[in-house]
């Protein structure tokens, strides 16, 4: 079963909510990016995920800037929580890593940062 609401109601309803700051793209981001940070995601697939809920790039960029310096180490943390702090010994197994990484949304630029150095 489908329903049907009027566009011009929904905007009315929306802008009535954003009024009454009962709703704010700016807090949901904010929330979001933390709740996100805490399961150990990277900023790659934060932001797909951002926008996908429909929330503009401005507005993503600025919620992501407190993070900047955070990264590599989040990233250091997931790692080792799946690894240990044993390094690779195959080019198998470090394929296996990145892939493992970059599936959590980190760069490639810092997985390899990590991975080889």
């Amino acid at each position: 079963m489908s329903r049907h609401y009027d566009e011009a109601l929904i905007e009315q309803v929306l802008d009535d909510l954003t009024s009454a700051s009962l709703q704010s793209d700016g807090r949901f981001a904010e929330s979001f990016v933390e709740s996100r940070v805490r399961k150990g995601q990277g900023p790659l697939r934060i932001r797909m995920e951002l926008r996908e809920r429909g929330i503009s790039q401005a507005l993503i960029d600025e919620v992501l800037v407190p993070y900047e310096d955070e990264w590599q180490q989040l990233l250091g943390e997931v790692h080792d929580a799946k690894y240990g702090a044993i390094r690779a010994e195959s080019n198998k197994e470090l394929v296996k890593r990145a892939r493992f990484l970059e599936s959590r949304g980190f760069p490639s630029e810092m997985i390899r940062r990590l991975l080889l150095d």
